[in-house]
């Protein structure tokens, strides 16, 4: 019978070694499977969605307050505030007018905290952005007809697809429009939307003429008895004269079938490209009157300060926040929530 020493010789303990590492190996591969299987715990509040949504923006906002308010409050140091607005995309004039009040409210003797600096940003800010928020335009008497617009990538087909879920949701039958003829993938994509969440759509044969199928939609949601009918234009570039002057024709056709609309026309901006959503939507309100902003991607970004330049500047109120890339990561925007959101 063979002793212990005999067994604790070098190759056995290596053996015994590789194969213990194997077996943690294992293991921890193991565990890390079924960690990466369960699914983060869903947040249903929209105020907390949104907030979650805004983490990239408010912490790269605060953290900069932060240190800039940490000691003695002066005009100099409020003046350290623009460099961090603007990295918010808050945007040149708002962040000029902020800091002008800010200092006439500190030369009164209103100023003298980093919490009333905060309180002071919130308190503007809220304002700036009151209005219409998440409110949308319905027609008196069916079908709405809501236009959406937007650039290639900017987000629209799944903003639709959302804006079809919230419809849904609240038990109207919805018909998409799919005008977006040129690209075969763009109507493929929206196709499996409707699929998916169970609503008809309207398509046409690839290249045909996007006016004829958005012809084609209107009377159908007119005799189908149809509450919504939301139509997808191509990802237009928006300094292409020639595709904005087709949704202007788009617009024009569906007014032959009802006089009043399109009820809502929803440009599709994407949060994560900051200023330069601003000059698209400054284009495409010279094409057609934009009555609404839905911002996708807000939750990708730590500019979601742009959605106060766009108002101020422009005067188009911001509809919907998209919070992420499911049919429910939808938010209509609320201006409160928005701010608080950012700061707290």
């Amino acid at each position: 019978m063979k002793t212990l020493e005999a067994y604790l010789t070098r190759d056995n303990l290596i053996a015994a070694g590789l194969a213990l590492f194997v077996l943690l190996t294992l293991l921890i591969l193991f565990w890390r499977s079924r960690r990466g299987g369960e699914k983060e715990p869903e947040i249903l509040d929209p105020r907390e969605r949104l907030r979650h949504a805004l983490g990239k923006t408010r912490g790269g906002l605060l953290d900069a307050i932060r240190k800039t308010f940490r000691g003695k409050i002066d005009e100099e140091v409020i003046g350290s505030l623009e460099e961090i607005l603007l990295a918010a995309d808050i945007g040149v004039a708002t962040t000029d007018a902020l800091l002008e009040g800010l200092k006439a409210a500190y030369r009164k003797g209103e100023i003298q905290s980093q919490a009333q600096v905060l309180d002071y940003l919130k308190a503007h800010l809220k304002e700036k952005l009151g209005g219409a928020g998440g409110k949308l335009n319905m027609a008196e008497k069916p079908p709405t007809v809501i236009l959406v617009c937007g650039v290639n990538g900017c987000g629209k087909t799944t903003s639709i697809a959302k804006l079809t879920y919230y419809f849904a949701q609240q038990g109207k039958k919805v018909l998409l429009c799919a005008s977006d003829t040129f690209r075969a993938a763009a109507v493929d994509q929206l196709n499996t939307w409707a699929d998916r969440l169970g609503v008809a759509i309207t398509r046409g044969q690839q290249g045909a003429d996007p006016a004829s199928v958005a012809h084609d939609a209107h009377e159908k949601a007119l005799k189908g008895g149809f509450d919504v009918l939301i139509v997808d234009t191509a990802g237009r570039l928006h300094n292409d004269k020639n595709l904005m002057r087709e949704l202007e024709k788009i617009a024009r056709v569906g007014k032959k079938h009802v006089p009043d609309s399109p009820h809502e026309v929803l440009l599709v901006l994407d949060a994560t490209t900051g200023q330069n959503a601003i000059r698209q939507a400054e284009a495409f309100t010279e094409a057609i009157q934009v009555t609404g902003i839905v911002l996708a991607k807000l939750d990708g970004t730590a500019k979601g300060g742009m959605i106060v330049p766009i108002r101020e500047e422009l005067g188009i109120p911001v509809k919907f926040v998209g919070l992420g890339e499911r049919p429910t990561d939808l938010a209509p925007f609320d201006a409160d929530t928005f701010v608080e959101g950012m700061f707290s």
